[in-house]
Parts: C-alpha cells; sequence; structure tokens
C-alpha cells in the first residue's frame, strides 16, 4: 500500500499478521523487500509493518531530505495505520530512526530492537568506509562499488550462500528499479550526517535489544556497547560469527534473540551497567 508522508511524499509500506504492531525499518541503500524474512518470521504472533523509507525502493526519493524527516514518516504511517504505540526494529540506518523517534516521541515506542547500531556519527557508516578506500573505488562503477563495499561488510568465513544471496538481492534490485541512481544514493547518506543521539537516549524507557555483530566494519560492538550503556533499560548480544548482516550470517540465533525479547515484557529489566 501507499501512505503519504506529510509533506505528500508516497511511502511503501507492507503490512502482514496480528496482534501488537512491530515496525521494521531497513538499513541505507536496501528497502523493506530485504526485511522478507524478518516479515514471514515474525507475522506469525504479531502484526508487523514494513516500510521503503523516503529515498528508498518504492517509496519517493526526493532530491533532499533529513533524519528528521525519517521520523516524521514513521509517525505519519503509525497514524494513517491507527497505532498509538508499537514495537521498533530498525537495522543498521533504520537503528538511527529508531533511535530518534524514541527519543522525541517515547509515548509512540514500546519496546526497541536496535540491529548493528551506533548512536552518533558526522556520516553514514557506509560513507565512512568508502573514503577509507577512496583510491580502489575511484575508477568503479556505481555497480562495481556496491560490490566492493559488500563484500567487506561480512564476518571471515561467511558461508558462500550468504554472499551469493546479498549478491542476488542487489543484482535483483538494479533489474527491478528498486536500486538508487548514484545522485539518489548521495541524498540518503547526506540524510545521515552529523547526528546524536546520546545525550537523548538516557530519556528513553523503552526495553532495548541490542544486536551487534562482532566484526562489522561499519558499526562494530563498541558502538552498540555505548548505546546499551546510555539506555536505563537495555541490554546488547554480539553475534560472534556475523558482520554487518547478522539476520543472514547468524539466522538462526538472529531470529532467537528478538523472538525471545520480543516475548518479554520488559519485567526484571536491570539498568545498563548495574
Amino acid at each position: 500500500m501507499i501512505i503519504p508522508a506529510t509533506d505528500g511524499t508516497p511511502l511503501f509500506v507492507q503490512q502482514r499478521g496480528e496482534g501488537h504492531p512491530l515496525i521494521l525499518l531497513h538499513g541505507l541503500g536496501s528497502h523493506s523487500g530485504w526485511l522478507d524474512v524478518d516479515l514471514a518470521h515474525l507475522a506469525g504472533t504479531r502484526r508487523v509493518i514494513a516500510l521503503d523509507s523516503r529515498g528508498h525502493g518504492r517509496s519517493g526519493r526526493p532530491a533532499n531530505f533529513t533524519l528528521a524527516d525519517h521520523v516524521s514518516d514513521v509517525l505519519a504511517v503509525m497514524d494513517a495505520l491507527g497505532i498509538p504505540q508499537a514495537d521498533v526494529m530498525g537495522t543498521s540506518m533504520g537503528s538511527y530512526v529508531a533511535q530518534a523517534l524514541a527519543i522525541a516521541h517515547p509515548e509512540r515506542v514500546s519496546r526497541l530492537i536496535l540491529v548493528v547500531p551506533k548512536a552518533s556519527g558526522q556520516t553514514s557508516g557506509t560513507a565512512a568506509l568508502m573514503a577509507r578506500h577512496e583510491d580502489e573505488l575511484r575508477d568503479l562503477t556505481p555497480q562495481e562499488v556496491q560490490a566492493f563495499l559488500l563484500d567487506r561488510m561480512f564476518a571471515p568465513g561467511t558461508p558462500q550462500a550468504v554472499r551469493d544471496e546479498v549478491s542476488r538481492r542487489t543484482a535483483d534490485d538494479h533489474v527491478t528499479g528498486l536500486a538508487q541512481t548514484p545522485e539518489q544514493a548521495d541524498a540518503a547518506r547526506r540524510a545521515l550526517e552529523n547526528f546524536d543521539f546520546r545525550p537523548g537516549l538516557p530519556h528513553v524507557s523503552a526495553p532495548t535489544l541490542i544486536l551487534s555483530g562482532a566484526h562489522d566494519p561499519l558499526n562494530p560492538p563498541p558502538a552498540g556497547a555505548e548505546i546499551a550503556a546510555l539506555l536505563p533499560h537495555a541490554r546488547q548480544e554480539i553475534l560472534a560469527h556475523s558482520g554487518h548482516f547478522p539476520a543472514l550470517e547468524e539466522a538462526e540465533r538472529y531470529r532467537a534473540l528478538v523472538a525471545a525479547f520480543l516475548g518479554e515484557e520488559g519485567v526484571g529489566w536491570a539498568v545498563a551497567g548495574a
């Protein structure tokens, strides 16, 4: 379905299942189709809503937008679907949107799951990785750049089948038109410049699960640990055999951790660091 944002930008939204709502927010450069495993796995027990963030997938792609626009878009979807409060699960860029949402509108968030997150950044993690490999990327096509970066986001020893699956999804996006142009990718990265949630995180009361990949080159475990230390009710789990794609690299443990957390009511959560 299409839901208009407050500024009229069309937002593509998928919805499955019934029960307490869970909103899924994808990472930079992808779209809700990359969350199909989470949608299928979680829709059996709850109402799952996944949207293509503006600038991505089947949603509108303005030339300029901000992280605040992403937050407003989530609120617009919640309001349109009659959802006063939801659990929110964000991956990478989606974790930034989830944190910003929970800080600005804590009454709308019941629980948080932050997958491969960080709390601050001058640029997106992808932009930082590109800067570190600037010389190697200089003469590559956009598709070659994407393949180069993706290859460095996996843990050592990640099965070839997992790497091939990510490559297949990336290639499919180019065929179907869901991939971003270089200009659209730049706009999406600019929206993530110079954010810092650290002052606001201590005021977020929602129980939070943080999932970090031990070998993630973009948002490594210390970035997740910083969030866990600042949130009043949070715990971090490190997936020892994952990079930036724990949902694919360690699918069984990832799903078990998410399912166990969503089955809890937040009772008995210790203050981080206590």
